[in-house]
């Protein structure tokens, strides 16, 4: 085993760039999104507004609620179209609300859209879309208009109207141009507004789809959080019950029947002390080495507890013990800022490399195998690699997949790469904090 903390050599590939459309076409996506939005959101006014309006005056004959509940309903349907057209936009997913939904009797289900707050978030977007839509569909228009008019003046002024009393903006300006200046004129305006014209495409769309993932996808990224939670504490627990288990039937199975054993044995020795000398050291050496045997188990044992070391001297000298310990050699090289982590950091960590190691030694039949730890951008990576025969897999129940639902309680991840014939690549990431 050999140690080493001052370098981390590269150990994970970087992840790959996010695909960055060209500018051109960019600006395509933008503009359309821009100009189809604006009947889109007249559209959306226009219903929503009426369809509030209308329920609210007819609630007093209860026929206003199924109005209300339609409109909803319509608001929801405009808004799934406007989620759609987000992800172009703001280059990134985004996620979709989870809906309340229709059970019960009729009465229930025809309430389930005014109970549920996605749809009166859907129908206030639709509400305050509208002048935002005027506003961004106006811009675009104007800067395309410019764009295109003033660099193909030359193309089409012929088809204007030749009239002594019109002026074009020159002549309003106190100039008397040719025909060439005025055409010259136009297109550096024009190709003034195009070298502008990406950016503020640009900058009305993102003001649009940003009103959008404020209103209509905040809501869905806190239930995905909630849920991300909630499985990281599934995950959690369910490793520990596992653990637990395992760790209660080791023990019941080996040193617990091997102490019973002594026991008998050391019993027996005293018995055979006065009569059969010969025969109770005979026992007593019979002892001691089941004793030894007993101690070794347990030592085994001991890979699934955080050991003192580790509280004690951190996480570098906790994996170098369990490195040492290892019957395949361990090229361990660790890389940790001088603070220390957080305790449920360097627990988890522990655990991986320890599980890791005890499985190279049961199943990989490696000769060799290398253990790297290092924080990057405030993540911990653990990458554990073997020279084994690979074949390694995530199954429910066994190894890997405690090791990855320990992990996933603590917002990390478990990637395994072990083809057949190897080598295998263990590689785990978690926060550093």
């Amino acid at each position: 085993m050999t140690t080493d903390t001052a370098v981390l050599p590269p150990m994970t590939t970087a992840a790959p760039p996010r695909d960055r459309r060209s500018r051109l076409s960019q600006l395509g996506i933008d503009t359309g999104y821009v100009l189809l939005g604006f009947p889109l959101a007249i559209a959306a006014f226009v219903v929503v507004v009426t369809g509030l309006a209308l329920g609210a005056g007819l609630l007093v004959v209860w026929v206003g609620v199924a109005v209300l509940a339609l409109t909803l309903l319509a608001a929801r349907g405009l808004a799934t179209v406007e989620r759609a057209q987000l992800p172009a936009v703001l280059e990134a997913p985004v996620p979709t609300p989870a809906y309340l939904p229709a059970e019960g009797s009729a009465v229930r289900r025809m309430l389930t859209p005014i109970r549920d707050p996605q749809s009166w978030l859907d129908a206030l977007h639709a509400v305050i879309r509208f002048p935002v839509a005027i506003f961004s569909f106006v811009v675009t228009v104007t800067f395309w208009s410019i764009a295109i008019g003033g660099l193909f003046y030359g193309a089409w002024a012929w088809a204007l109207p030749d009239d002594p009393s019109d002026q074009d903006l020159l002549e309003l300006l106190g100039f008397d141009p040719t025909y060439l200046q005025v055409t010259v004129a136009y297109a550096f305006v024009g190709l003034v507004a195009a070298v502008f014209l990406p950016f503020v495409t640009r900058g009305v769309a993102l003001l649009q789809a940003n009103l959008g993932r404020a209103l209509l996808t905040s809501r869905a990224a806190t239930q995905a959080e909630l849920t991300r939670l909630s499985a990281g504490r599934d995950a959690a627990v369910a490793a520990e019950a596992v653990a637990l288990r395992r760790l209660e039937r080791d023990i019941h199975d080996g040193p617990q029947q091997q102490l019973v054993r002594l026991n008998m044995d050391l019993a027996r020795a005293q018995r055979q002390l006065e009569r059969d000398p010969e025969a109770a050291r005979t026992t007593l050496g019979e002892a001691a080495g089941l004793a030894r045997e007993t101690l070794e188990e347990l030592r085994a044992l001991s890979r699934g507890i955080a050991p003192p070391v580790l509280a004690d001297r951190g996480l570098a000298a906790a994996l170098a013990a369990v490195a040492a310990r290892s019957p395949v050699p361990v090229d361990l090289v660790v890389d940790l800022p001088t603070e220390r982590l957080a305790p449920v950091t360097e627990n988890t960590a522990y655990f991986v490399v320890s599980e890791a190691l005890a499985n190279i030694a049961k199943h990989s039949g490696a000769t060799t195998c290398r253990v790297v730890v290092g924080c990057t951008d405030g993540r911990l990576v653990v990458l554990v690699e073997d020279d084994g025969t690979g074949g390694a897999v995530q199954a429910p129940g066994h190894g890997l997949a405690g090791l990855a639902d320990r992990l996933q309680a603590v917002d990390g991840r478990l990637d395994v790469d072990s083809p057949r014939g190897g080598p295998t690549r263990l590689t785990a990431d978690l926060p550093c904090g």
